[in-house]
């Protein structure tokens, strides 16, 4: 029976992670441990797919998780991976009768004291991004019940993932934008300094400054600075 006091702390408490300036890392590791504590598991374990597409282990509530979904990535068998390639639940209730299936990872689970397993895709529509592993010492799959709050328990984890993700490009944005407006400035200063040297038109004196950089093969903006800081004339530009 799930402790529902505990439960709604929980998604409580992960929600509270999720405002300005969380650390994605540290939420992972507090939601697998809240996996173990709300559905009574063993241990939990979440792996992040890179940008290659290879599975990562990103957190897990014990270190015998924790090496047991290492070896999952290293050997390419398990139900982490089948969860992830296939995009759906993966429910175990007898590790021991899936022997065939996983012939490399059933005898390192059992011999890490675990006897069921649960994997649940993270899926954002048609893409899975990872997978939550919940692992058992008894037998025995998790109630409907249980597989409903392991799946929003796994929700929460994509969530703060996208959301981290999203953060990180918004502030590569805004630097990048702020690079460009930057450059901008100082290629605009160059033209009036060559303009008002060389005593020719803004556009013509772009046309300089372009044409030395792509001569040298240098950055618009790096041949600009020169300019203005004096470390190159303006009548070499030809």
């Amino acid at each position: 029976m799930v402790d529902q006091a505990k439960l709604v702390e929980t998604f409580v408490g992960l929600a509270d992670t999720l405002v300005d300036d969380f650390d994605v890392v540290d939420m992972m590791h507090r939601l697998s441990t809240d996996c173990v504590e709300v559905l009574e598991a063993t241990a939990a374990g979440l792996l992040l797919a890179d940008q290659r597409g290879g599975l990562q282990v990103i957190a897990a509530s014990a270190e015998e998780s924790w090496l047991l979904e290492v070896f999952q990535v290293q050997s390419n068998e398990g139900p982490c991976l089948d969860c992830f390639r296939t995009g759906t639940v993966v429910n175990v209730g007898n590790l021991g009768e899936e022997i065939d299936r996983w012939p490399a990872f059933v005898p390192k689970a059992r011999e890490a004291g675990f006897a069921s397993v649960l994997a649940l895709p993270m899926r954002l529509r048609e893409q899975i991004i990872g997978t939550l592993n919940i692992f058992g010492a008894s037998e025995g799959r998790l109630s409907d019940e249980g597989l409903r709050i392991a799946q929003g328990l796994a929700d929460v984890a994509t969530i703060g993932v996208l959301q981290e993700r999203a953060l990180r490009q918004s502030e590569q944005l805004a630097e990048q934008l702020q690079t460009a407006l930057t450059s901008r400035i100082v290629i605009e200063q160059a033209k009036g300094v060559v303009a008002a040297t060389d005593g020719v038109d803004m556009g013509t004196a772009f046309q300089r400054l372009r044409a030395h950089a792509r001569n040298h093969n240098r950055r618009l903006v790096e041949v600009a600075s020169d300019v203005v800081e004096g470390r190159l004339a303006p009548d070499v530009l030809g």
